[in-house]
């Protein structure tokens, strides 16, 4: 049986998440296409409300839900940006939540999380977080998790549904990978839309799961440390990575300093407020361009904006200029 998901899942996601999600705008960016010297188009993720493209899968699984699994509570693992946009939507369809995440998410993260109204427990790590979040399942809480779903990977391809449709012209996308269900979903929306369009996955130094599973041929758990902590996966899935050897062109590494390069470069070229998550875009798309020359037009999905002031100022601190 295969673990990838099909079309018509993302098409019957786009139905039940319809009205419960904002359908994003996408935009081209005269900025960054002279920066970059190939035009751009951006899919503005930042705007859900969760500032994240987090709600799309949720939604999506939540609504599956059967009345006793939403009696009983939910409990997830979050690096931050899945626990801000669980605790919103829980909330909203009156299902108790339980968010677990490491001591090293943002503080603004954790904050927003409580804010939500959901039950936060703040562990060591994320392995710490996963084992925690196995306990609550034991004690009758239903566990959601956030990328390793067929449902949740549905939800997210809606957003690669939508780009296809406002920017038919694409011809690269580029997706940041975390645990690899937004890449997957996306990239079947994608090739099913046009399978000449090449989909490219982005991580950081020190989140970079997903390389090393392609390289390993199995998922390999990983110490998560890039600052990316919305990337900061400690594994991948057989089912996400599935998805990135059958579909993706390549999975691009950057560093941490070039991610916060990056977020500099689209909010100065684009106007536009990101996190490490998408600021790592920036540099993989020279990469890209190297690649496959300035023909067609390159795809960013612009997939979270939950960074402070305070963190880009600590991380422009510690990496120095931006060059």
């Amino acid at each position: 049986m295969s673990l990838l998901i099909t079309i018509d899942d993302i098409r019957r996601a786009a139905e039940i998440i319809a009205g419960h999600v904002l359908r994003t705008p996408a935009v081209a960016s005269p900025g960054l296409t002279a920066h970059l010297g190939r035009p751009v188009a951006l899919k503005l993720e930042i705007l859900q409300e969760s500032g994240c493209f987090k709600p799309r899968g949720i939604v999506n699984k939540l609504r599956s839900l059967s009345t006793k699994e939403r009696a009983q509570g939910v409990v997830t693992v979050s690096g931050g940006n899945h626990g801000i946009a669980m605790a919103m939507i829980a909330r909203r369809m009156g299902i108790a939540a339980t968010i677990v995440v490491p001591a090293a998410a943002p503080e603004r993260s954790k904050q927003r999380i409580r804010d939500g109204g959901a039950n936060l427990l703040v562990v060591e790590d994320v392995s710490a977080a996963f084992a925690t979040a196995e306990a609550e399942r034991g004690r009758g809480l239903t566990y959601v998790h956030a990328y390793d779903d067929p449902l949740t990977i549905a939800g997210h391809g809606t957003l690669g549904l939508e780009f296809a449709a406002d920017v038919p012209d694409l011809s690269d996308v580029l997706v940041s990978i975390g645990g690899g269900a937004l890449s997957a979903g996306v990239a079947v929306a994608l090739k099913a839309a046009n399978p000449a369009i090449r989909v490219w996955g982005v991580e950081t130094e020190g989140a970079d799961a997903m390389t090393q599973a392609i390289a390993a041929g199995r998922p390999v758990p990983i110490k998560p440390s890039s600052i990316s902590s919305t990337l900061g996966a400690p594994v991948v899935s057989d089912r996400t990575l599935a998805h990135a050897m059958a579909l993706l062109e390549d999975v691009l590494v950057v560093s941490d300093a070039a991610a916060v390069a990056g977020m500099v470069t689209i909010a100065e070229e684009a106007r536009c407020w990101v996190e490490p998550a998408a600021g790592c875009l920036i540099p993989a798309a020279r990469t890209v361009i190297e690649r496959t020359g300035n023909e067609g037009t390159l795809g960013l999905v612009l997939c979270g904006g939950n960074a402070t002031v305070e963190q880009l100022d600590g991380w422009l601190a510690r990496f120095g200029p931006v060059a």
